[in-house]
C-alpha cells in the first residue's frame, strides 16, 4: 500500500469529540484496526492523540465499533468509555446510523437515481464479494441508494445511501452496474491512484448519541487532490 501521508496524532482530524465518542476524519492508507502487516492503525494514534491531549496516565481506553476499508476515507467513530462502546456496537449492528458515502466513477450509471439489490458472496482468499442478481449459497443481500449529484471533466460523483453493511458493498455492487469507483483495481477501475487510494469516502454520519441521546450528524471534508477537489 504506497500511500504517501499516513494519519499520526499530531495530524489527526478530529471530527467531533467528547467524553464518551471521538470521531476522526480517516486518511486512505490508515488501518482502523491492527492486522498482519504490523502496521500502527488508527485506533492507537487516536489512544496516544488522547493521551497527549488530557495528560492522560497508564493505558487510555478506546473502542472499535465500526470499520472503513484501509483505501477509503472519512469518517470513523471511537468509544472513550466502556459504557459507550457496546451502545454504538449495536447502533451499527441495528443500522440505527444512517451512513452516506461519496463515490468517484468514470463511467456514468445509465439511471442517475436508483436502487441497486445485490446478493453479494464473499470470496475470503481474494479478500473480495461479488455481486449477483439473484440469491446464491452463502450469499447475503446488499441494498444501497444511489443519486448523481455532480459531473466533473473526467468523471462522475455518486452519493449513496447504506441500507445494508456488507463487504466491500458500495466497491462491488457498483462494479455490478459498470460503474466501477476511481483507483479500484480490485473491483475493474483499469488504473490504480498513484497513492493507493481509491476515491470512496465516508462522508456523512447521522445517529443519535449512545449516552446524551441527542441527534448528531458528522460531516468529513474530502481528502485534498484535484478530483476530490473538483467537487466542492
Amino acid at each position: 500500500m504506497a500511500i504517501k501521508t499516513l494519519s499520526n496524532a499530531n495530524n489527526l482530524q478530529v471530527l467531533y469529540e467528547d467524553n464518551h465518542i471521538i470521531a476522526i476524519n480517516k486518511r486512505p492508507g490508515d488501518i482502523v484496526q491492527g492486522d498482519k502487516t504490523g502496521d500502527t492503525p488508527l485506533s492507537d494514534i487516536v489512544k496516544k492523540y488522547i493521551k497527549i491531549k488530557y495528560n492522560k496516565p497508564g493505558n487510555v481506553y478506546l473502542g472499535v465499533a465500526h470499520r472503513l476499508d484501509r483505501p477509503t476515507s472519512g469518517i470513523v467513530v471511537f468509544a472513550r468509555t466502556s459504557k459507550a462502546l457496546p451502545r454504538l456496537n449495536k447502533l451499527f449492528a441495528e443500522k440505527e446510523a444512517q451512513k452516506t458515502y461519496w463515490a468517484i466513477v468514470k463511467n456514468k450509471p445509465e439511471k442517475e437515481v436508483s436502487t441497486l439489490t445485490h446478493w453479494l458472496k464473499r470470496n475470503t482468499k481474494q479478500n473480495k464479494s461479488y455481486a449477483n442478481k439473484k440469491e446464491v449459497t452463502d450469499s447475503k443481500k446488499a441494498i444501497l441508494e444511489y443519486k448523481l449529484i455532480k459531473k466533473l471533466d473526467n468523471f462522475y460523483l455518486l452519493e449513496i445511501d447504506l441500507k445494508t453493511g456488507r463487504h466491500h458493498q458500495i466497491r462491488s455492487q457498483l462494479t455490478a452496474i459498470g460503474c466501477p469507483i476511481k483507483g479500484d483495481l480490485k473491483y475493474g477501475f483499469n488504473r490504480s491512484n498513484k497513492d493507493g487510494s481509491i476515491h470512496l469516502h465516508a462522508r456523512k454520519l447521522s445517529f443519535i448519541h449512545p449516552v446524551k441521546k441527542e441527534p448528531i450528524t458528522i460531516l468529513a471534508p474530502t481528502p485534498n487532490d484535484p478530483v476530490w477537489n473538483a467537487t466542492n
